[in-house]
C-alpha cells in the first residue's frame, strides 16, 4: 500500500506566493486516502542561513530531519511526498539511495534548479534541488544519487550557468517537446543501468495552461497527458520506488479546487 507524506514546506522556495504552498499542500491531503497519509510538521518561522549559503537553512534542516523520521517508520512501504516546495525530495531520495544501490532519479521541472550556494542569485534551496541530488551541500542527506544516474526532464527556464551545469555533470537533459513520445524517457533511465527508480514531479512542468495554481509558471510546458504518459512508460521500465510531488500554489481555495483534477491524475500515475 502506498502512503502519503504531507509536507507543506515553504521556505526554500524564492517565489513570492511561497506562503501559498502551505494551501497547496493542504487542499491535495484533503483528497488523499486519510489513514495512508501522515502530515509532516513544518516550521512557522522562516529560518537562518547559518553561514551556509543556503536561505531559511535551519528550518529546512529540521524538515528533512522530521521526514527522514517519518520514513523510517515504515521503510519498506512506498512513500509519496507531498509539498510544499521541490527541497521535500532530497530527504525522500536519500531514503531511496540508502535501500536501492543503482536508484536513477527523474526530475520532472520547468527549471533546473542546478544553482550552489555560491551560484544562486537567491539563496533559495529549491533553485539547488536538483544539484543536491548529486552535489554535497552543508545540507545533510545530499549528494546521494551521481549525476549519471539523473534525468531532468521538460526543463525550459535556466538561469546563468545551469544548462552549463547541466552538461558538465554529465545528467540527461529531456526537452518538454521529446515527452510527447513517452519511450525517450523511459530509455533514458534504462541505458543508466539503474534497477530502481525515483520521481519527482514539480507541477510547473505542465503548461500553464493545464494548471493555474504554480508560483513560478513557465509556458510551453507538458500537457497533462504526456506527463501521465511519460510517468507511465518510465514506471513499466524500472521499479519505482519513492516519488514527490511538489509545487501547488493556489492563490484561495476556490482556485484549488479547479486545480485538483489535474493533480490526482498525477497522484494516481505515481502511485
Amino acid at each position: 500500500m502506498t502512503r502519503f507524506l504531507v509536507v507543506p514546506q515553504w521556505q526554500g522556495s524564492p517565489a513570492a506566493r511561497a506562503m501559498h504552498l502551505i494551501d497547496g499542500a493542504e487542499a491535495i491531503a484533503g483528497d488523499l486516502p486519510r489513514g495512508a497519509t501522515v502530515r509532516v510538521e513544518v516550521p512557522v518561522e522562516a529560518g537562518e542561513s547559518l553561514g551556509t549559503g543556503i536561505r531559511r537553512f535551519s528550518a529546512l534542516s529540521r524538515v528533512r530531519e522530521a521526514v527522514a523520521d517519518a520514513l523510517a517508520t515504515n521503510p519498506a512501504e512506498p512513500a509519496i511526498v507531498v509539498g510544499g516546495d521541490c527541497g521535500v525530495a532530497i530527504p525522500a531520495i536519500a531514503h531511496a539511495a540508502a535501500r536501492h544501490e543503482n536508484l536513477a532519479v527523474v526530475w520532472f521541472d520547468a527549471h533546473g534548479d542546478l544553482h550552489s550556494p555560491e551560484s544562486s542569485p537567491s539563496g533559495a534551496f529549491a533553485g539547488m534541488a536538483l544539484r543536491a541530488v548529486f552535489t554535497e551541500f552543508a545540507l545533510p542527506g545530499t549528494g546521494t544519487v551521481p549525476a549519471e544516474r539523473v534525468v531532468l526532464a521538460g526543463a525550459r527556464e535556466f538561469d546563468d550557468g545551469e544548462r552549463e551545469s547541466a552538461v558538465s555533470s554529465g545528467l540527461t537533459l529531456i526537452d518538454a517537446d521529446d515527452l510527447a513520445d513517452p519511450t525517450g524517457l523511459a530509455d533514458a533511465v534504462a541505458s543508466t543501468g539503474a534497477t530502481a527508480l525515483y520521481l519527482h514531479v514539480d507541477l510547473d512542468v505542465l503548461d500553464p495552461a493545464a494548471i493555474a495554481g504554480l508560483g513560478l509558471p513557465v509556458p510551453f510546458g507538458l500537457s497533462l497527458d504526456d506527463l501521465v504518459g511519460a510517468i507511465k512508460a518510465v514506471r513499466a521500465r524500472v521499479p519505482l520506488v519513492g516519488a514527490s510531488i511538489s509545487g501547488f500554489a493556489p492563490a484561495s481555495a476556490a482556485a484549488a479546487v479547479d486545480d485538483l483534477g489535474t493533480i490526482l491524475r498525477v497522484v494516481g500515475a505515481l502511485a
